[in-house]
């Protein structure tokens, strides 16, 4: 079993930058690949991207390259999503998540996750 937390989400204003950070606990941290997902109200969950546990290895949804960058420490057994130039249509309820495999996009490929953080961008 892992337990995840998120912590960093708030309300910011269009053009700010945010960084989520998510803590992990319970089974070993650095056997999982990391992702984040994304979802806004009355929307489905959105995958923002991924990374390997072993070397740091990025694996990005196409709109969220650029603005996006995830990046982990395995000796605090976290994972961070830093987001710049943020938009009013990023506004959403931010999840980190854990897979086995890497290179995954779909959240039934996601065997833990955590209660969700709340980014609200104004305009």
């Amino acid at each position: 079993q892992v337990q995840l937390v998120e912590s960093g989400g708030g309300l910011v204003q269009a053009g700010d930058s945010l960084r989520l950070s998510c803590a992990a606990s319970g089974r070993t941290f650095s056997n999982y690949h990391m992702g984040w997902f994304r979802q806004a109200p009355g929307k489905e969950r959105e995958f923002v991207g991924q990374i390997a546990w072993s070397d740091g290895t990025t694996y990005s949804a196409d709109s969220m390259k650029g603005r996006f960058t995830i990046s982990r420490d395995n000796a605090k057994a976290t994972v961070y999503l830093q987001m710049d130039s943020l938009k009013p249509e990023d506004t959403a309820v931010y999840y980190c998540a854990a897979a086995h495999y890497f290179g995954v996009s779909l959240p039934s490929s996601y065997v833990y996750w955590g209660q969700g953080a709340q980014v609200t961008v104004s305009s």
